[in-house]
């Protein structure tokens, strides 16, 4: 872990607007539980789906493996550092 100064632009509730240094632009810091409840809704939507339009389910898998990959980024950085993640992994 490290250190390091971020503008901040808003701070607001689960939608913080940050610049990390290096970058050009700012991104939006999204809590790890806000995370998780966003793959796990995308996992519920994605069953309803599949049955119905195929197509649909394609993309909505895109942006479910995405935020997927998100959070098992997450998920492995807090564990690298002994950090349970705010949220049941059940």
């Amino acid at each position: 872990m490290r250190e390091q100064s971020v503008e901040i632009y808003s701070d607001t509730t689960n939608a913080a607007v940050v610049r990390h240094p290096g970058r050009q632009f700012p991104g939006v810091l999204i809590q790890g539980d806000t995370l998780n409840g966003l793959v796990r809704e995308l996992n519920r939507v994605h069953t309803d789906v599949l049955s119905l339009n195929t197509e649909v389910a394609d993309e909505l898998a895109y942006i479910r493996d995405q935020l997927q990959s998100l959070l098992d980024h997450y998920e492995a950085t807090l564990s690298a550092h002994n950090i349970e993640p705010p949220y049941s992994k059940s």
